[in-house]
């Protein structure tokens, strides 16, 4: 008989822990869907109703068994979540992957997919807006069921949540983060039971397992069952972050707790709300009927709870993509608060916070019920999906080499599967699905233009800054020698290539020089973290004795570039000089933007890209430069 080691234990238990930490934060959205899937399927509200039939019920409840197995079990669990970069999963991640150079593939082809990506990940602040509003809810509504004279209570309870939930995100999720778990397992358990008590009435429901069902259905009522997945897509909502928050938990531990607990009880419940239609004939709180009378109560406040469990995933994800966004170059610097000492992927962006909270009570008060919102969901889950898919398998393809009798046709597979998805959607435009549509394509715009505005500002910047080894050649050939003051200076550049402007306005306006003259330029690499060995690239300038140099500091996409704590790391490694932190001054070399008459952008992307520079967060506190030490000069450019 074998026994485990020690090792294997720890590995076993580490694994355990991770699987719970996942069942918390990576299964909310997803794990939250029966209280609102099976009931908009069937909304008599809807302007194409699906009647609740034996057949409807057997084929709607088979879609969404195979729906869910099809896209999140076999798609994201055992396909797509296998392409990482360095561990870290998401839309974002499959970007930086198809945007390396090393990726082979045309560059037009690349930048198309690339595009295609960040309106991806634009979509994904609609379902951000959405799911907050939906979920909770989707919950408060239980209180219909328990006492229908509490009906107009529901909308200033869930927008007291809204707002309580919005409010606390300033303290962070640390705390609060090690309770998600075990509220989630009693979540799962307890729905997982409820469905049990409900296919224990009407057993033969569970044939609907079979995929005969769903065809019928689909294809034997096409007029109807086209429509009716515009509402089945609500039972996977969530699939992508499953793929998200691939780097907080690993492969292994969210497929584990998938298909150990989340997948089992999901099924165990869509198939006791099946058979309680059967039964009882009306979909309207479907969910809360299979629960007994005396535990309704109890049952609304769990799922009160879990509801804001889900909404702190999506927010939290709408934290991490701005923070990626804005490291790859797609946003300005916004304010960004860490919250853990512990954990650097817990963090607060206030500007994003406040603007989804805004968005949400919107939607709560416009649309006022979850069966009114179930309409506007779908198109950004679908349409994020799809693009996931279509990036994927180029991945598959051009990175691991997959041949194309085996990518192609996979690849036509789940892009129909999930393009059918995407189509019925759309036959909500006029009922609410326009908004996600509209969220994504507003942030879509603002993402392209930050970029395309950044790089031409860049490249003026440049012009106005000169070549940096001329600068130093001039110094070394000025007459007489520059005078040099005691200290160290830093000063921030964007390229390594030119002269910092506040270096260059200190040497023709003050004349003079500090012993130590370090410029500084911070690159972001599409990966997710860096190296110790690969942190820094040091470049005397052609001259060793001068104590002028450049450093070079790479972060990741996923961290915050802290120059002080750079500074002492690379002060004692490649530096090659002392460097007193404590006592160096930095310089910041800021700009005015004005609009001018140059070619490179429409007017009113000019205009936008104008505004959106005012949000952008103060330089000094983004790289955590001490401000009494910190000089700034500006100088303008038009663009």
């Amino acid at each position: 008989m074998l026994v485990p080691t020690v090792t294997e234990k720890s590995r076993t238990g580490a694994q355990a822990a991770l699987a719970l930490g996942a069942l918390g934060v990576v299964f909310g959205d997803i794990g939250t869907s029966p209280l609102y899937a099976v009931e908009a399927v069937f909304n008599p509200a809807d302007p194409h109703p699906v009647a609740e039939t034996k057949a409807s019920i057997y084929g709607v409840v088979s879609l969404i068994f195979w729906s869910v197995t099809i896209v999140v079990t076999l798609k994201y669990v055992l396909l797509v979540m296998r392409a990482d970069n360095q561990g870290e999963g998401g839309i974002m991640a499959l970007i930086t992957l198809i945007r390396q150079g090393e990726l082979p593939g045309g560059r037009r082809t690349k930048v198309v997919l690339a595009a295609l990506g960040i309106f991806g990940a634009s979509l994904f602040f609609g379902d951000s807006m959405i799911t907050p509003a939906i979920s909770v809810l989707s919950a408060v509504e239980g209180l219909k069921v328990v006492e229908p004279s509490l009906a107009h209570l529901v909308v200033p309870i869930t927008a007291g949540i809204v707002v309580a939930l919005f409010a606390s995100q300033r303290y962070g999720t640390a705390a609060v983060g090690r309770l998600f778990g075990p509220v989630m397992v009693v979540w799962f358990l307890i729905i997982g039971a409820c469905g049990i008590s409900g296919i224990a009435v009407h057993p033969q429901v569970l044939e609907a397992l079979s995929p005969t069902y769903a065809l019928d259905f689909l294809f034997g009522h096409f007029g109807t069952a086209f429509f009716s997945l515009a509402a089945v897509v609500l039972a996977f909502t969530g699939a992508e972050a499953l793929y998200a928050d691939l780097g907080h938990f690993g492969r292994l531990p969210i497929t584990a707790a998938w298909l150990g607990l989340v997948f089992p009880a999901l099924i165990l419940n869509y198939m006791g709300q099946g058979a309680l239609l059967i039964d009882h004939g009306d979909a309207a709180g479907s969910f809360f009927l299979l629960v007994p009378a005396w535990g309704r109560v109890p049952m609304i406040f769990l799922a009160t709870v879990a509801t804001v469990i889900a909404s702190q995933a999506v927010i939290t994800g709408a934290y991490s993509v701005a923070h990626q966004a804005m490291q790859l170059g797609y946003l300005p610097r916004l304010r960004v608060v860490y919250t853990s000492a512990k954990t650097m992927g817990q963090i607060y962006v206030p500007w994003i916070n406040w603007l989804l909270m805004a968005a949400v009570l919107a939607l709560v008060f416009a649309f006022r019920t979850s069966a009114s919102l179930a309409f506007a969901y779908g198109t950004a889950v679908t349409g994020t999906i799809a693009i996931t898919t279509l990036l994927f398998f180029y991945v598959a393809r051009r990175q691991w080499g997959k041949p194309l009798w085996l990518v192609v046709p996979g690849a036509l597979a789940f892009l129909a599967f999930d393009l059918l998805f995407f189509s019925a959607n759309l036959t909500k435009l006029a009922h609410g699905a326009w908004f996600p549509l509209l969220v994504g394509l507003a942030v879509f715009t603002v993402l392209t233009t930050w970029q395309r505005g950044r790089e031409l500002v860049s490249a003026r910047r440049e012009r106005q800054e000169g070549c940096l080894r001329t600068f130093v050649e001039e110094l070394h050939q000025r007459e007489p020698p520059l005078p040099r003051s005691p200290g160290t200076a830093v000063f921030l550049n964007r390229s390594p290539q030119t002269t910092p402007l506040a270096m260059r306005a200190t040497v023709e306006h003050n004349r003079t020089l500090h012993e130590h003259a370090l410029i500084l330029s911070i690159e972001t690499l599409p990966v997710p973290t860096v190296e110790p060995e690969e942190r820094f690239a040091v470049d005397d300038l052609g001259y060793s004795d001068d104590g002028i140099s450049h450093l070079t500091a790479r972060f990741g996409y996923m961290e915050q570039p802290d120059v002080p704590a750079a500074l002492r790391c690379a002060a004692e490694g490649p530096l090659g000089f002392p460097l007193d932190e404590e006592s160096a001054s930095y310089f910041l070399s800021t700009v005015e933007l004005r609009p001018g008459n140059g070619n490179g952008m429409a007017r009113w992307r000019k205009r936008l890209f104008l505004a959106s520079s005012h949000v952008s967060a103060d330089a000094a506190d983004y790289f955590g430069l001490p401000r009494e030490r910190t000089v700034v000069m500006g100088s303008l450019i038009e663009v």
